[in-house]
């Protein structure tokens, strides 16, 4: 009997060293890299605004012209909306009719549209741009998690006010976004390279 229970106390060590020893060697294991789906953006291709606005300019193929449906739009609102990137650049409009106190808050507000971004920006790059036609642009390019990634404005100060900014129609994190974003960024400095007023 006594040699019996020795026997089993040995068998009891031997099976802890043996999960002890498995346990320590844990196999390798490597994390995958964060991956994004695949998007299939197609060439740039454009085409010219029909006319019935203040403005012309060339914007692709790929999109559609909306008329702006919110409650505050004025009559040459639009957006140009991609169906298959769920992307819309807001454009507004005002004719400024030599009107300095109108030029001035049209100025405020669109800086202030920029800077309520600020929460959740990284950061804001701001830039101006001439275009072709002799205009300056004002762009704003932000980073983060932010709503709206690109926002421009241009103005003669005496007639015209335009004005745009980049939205997505989707919940998606910015970062697996950025090939859309810098595929939209090119059509906007396109449109604003052929930006004419009437």
């Amino acid at each position: 009997m006594a040699d019996f229970r020795i026997l089993r106390g040995w068998g009891a060590v031997l099976t802890l060293l043996g999960l002890a020893a498995s346990c320590t060697s844990a196999p390798d294991f490597t994390p995958k890299p964060k991956g994004y789906n695949r998007i299939d953006l197609p060439p740039h291709a454009y085409q010219q605004l029909a006319p019935g606005h203040p403005y012309t300019f060339q914007y692709s193929r790929y999109a559609k012209i909306l008329r702006d449906s919110s409650y505050l739009a004025q009559p040459h609102w639009i957006n140009v909306y991609y169906p298959q990137l769920h992307a819309n650049v807001q454009i507004t409009y005002a004719n400024l009719q030599r009107n300095k106190q109108l030029s001035n808050k049209l100025l405020e507000d669109a800086r202030k549209l920029t800077s309520k971004h600020q929460i959740k920006a990284t950061a804001i790059d701001e830039s101006v741009l001439k275009t072709p036609n002799g205009m300056r642009v004002a762009v704003f390019e932000l980073q983060g998690d932010v709503p709206s990634q690109f926002q421009f404005y241009t103005t003669d100060s005496t007639k015209n006010f335009f004005r745009g900014a980049l939205y997505f129609r989707t919940a998606t994190a910015n970062d697996s976004l950025a090939p859309v974003i810098d595929y939209v960024k090119k059509d906007i400095v396109q449109l604003l390279n052929t930006l004419k007023y009437q």
